[in-house]
Parts: structure tokens; sequence; C-alpha cells
């Protein structure tokens, strides 16, 4: 069975990142023509700057050198998550719910004429998510779902 690196990565930085102050949004591995990316997205209250971001790097670095949960050589890279947030695991959509900020979702095949929705996260669960546009609520399958992402902050 193949390891899950991010997962791996994630346990390893995540007490770090939070000891500098700041959130563990995601973290990918990422396939970039020939070499591999491993993006760490970070988020703190009132926004990333570049000097946390090079905080970051100069906090994980030694860590996944000693570690080395990834066999080949690979470009870490610190990000923001910046303003459009994708939303893809429980504490995600939990922060979408709580903050009530505007999402856009992304179908796999049009609902009504429409590939792209607009409203505010409601709510989730293992079968899919509750989006509230206007006045409506709707109801979508997870598996019609391609991508969930806070369009702005407020």
């Amino acid at each position: 069975m193949a390891k899950n690196i991010p997962a791996e990565v994630e346990a390893l930085i995540k007490p770090h990142i939070e000891a500098l102050g700041m959130t563990l949004w995601n973290v990918e591995l990422l396939k970039d023509g020939g070499s591999l990316d491993l993006l760490v997205t970070i988020d703190k209250e009132g926004g990333v700057a570049i000097d946390d971001c090079a905080a970051v790097t100069r906090a994980i670095d030694p860590l996944l050198d000693e570690a080395d949960p990834i066999p080949t050589s690979y470009c870490l890279e610190v990000s923001s998550v910046g303003l459009e947030r994708v939303l893809k695991r429980a504490e995600h959509y939990d922060y979408a719910v709580k903050t009530g900020l505007p999402c856009n979702v992304r179908l796999f095949a049009p609902i009504d004429g429409a590939k792209e929705l607009c409203g505010t996260l409601e709510g989730y669960d293992s079968d899919g998510f509750t989006l509230k546009c206007g006045e409506e609520s709707i109801r979508l399958p997870k598996k019609s779902v391609a991508k969930i992402y806070i369009t702005h902050e407020a």
C-alpha cells in the first residue's frame, strides 16, 4: 500500500506552523513537468505576509530534510490560502459554514442548466452539501461537486 505523503508531512509540520501562530490549511504534492512540488498552504488571522511564508519555510525545511518523507527530490513552496480558498476537507467546510462567506460550487454536470452555483455553505455530510442560494437551499450530492471555493473574505 502506498504511503500518504501529504498526510505524513502534515502530521510532521502542523505543530510547528501552529507554534508560529498560523494555521496549516493544506499540503499537496504536485507534479510539475518532471519535478515534484510540495505545496504547503497556510493561513493566519489578519492575513499571511511574505515574511510569514519565509518563517514557515525556515521552520519546516530542516524537519522535512531530517524525516525525509518524500523519496525523491522536490521543491518546497509555502503559500497563503489567498482570497479564493479551495475547500477540500471537513475543517474547510466547517470554516465556510461558520463564517458564512460566499462560496462558488463548480459541478461536474449542469443542474437546471448551471454548472456553477453561488451561495453560502449551510452544511455538509458524507453524502453532500447544502448551499443557500438567495432564499433557496439546494442539496448537492457529493459526487456532483467538482470544486467548492470561497469567493472572497468579508
